[in-house]
């Protein structure tokens, strides 16, 4: 059994797509809230590592806690490490949803994606 797991904060409407989008497969799958169980830097460094994707996809860049703190003109100058550090730092600033399986890592909710890679 493929385990799910759907990192999420549940007032976003995109992650609410996506879990309804979970539950008409009949996928099993559990949830984990972003905000209030959110990322360490550890966790964050494997998740990205295993989804083959740059950093910068990780962001939440259209949220307000990413235009509040200006991370438009400060992130191209941030190493990696800084990258995660600020990511781990607030589950906002994290671009969600994030689905993890045995096998595969999806940021953001793109109905075809998912369909086709899970």
């Amino acid at each position: 059994m493929i385990v799910i797991v759907l990192i999420w904060y549940p007032k976003c409407s995109t992650c609410q797509k996506a879990k309804r989008f979970l539950e008409e497969k009949k996928l099993s799958f559990s949830t984990r809230d972003i905000v209030l169980e959110s990322l360490g830097e550890k966790e964050l460094s494997e998740i990205i590592s295993r989804s083959g994707q740059d950093i910068q996809k990780f962001f939440n860049t259209s949220g307000m806690k990413y235009r509040e703190y200006h991370l438009k003109e400060k992130i191209p100058t941030l190493s990696e490490k800084e990258k995660i550090h600020l990511l781990a730092s607030d589950g906002m600033l994290v671009k969600r949803p994030i689905l993890l399986t045995d096998s595969e890592v999806l940021v953001g909710f793109r109905e075809k994606e998912w369909s086709e890679r899970i």
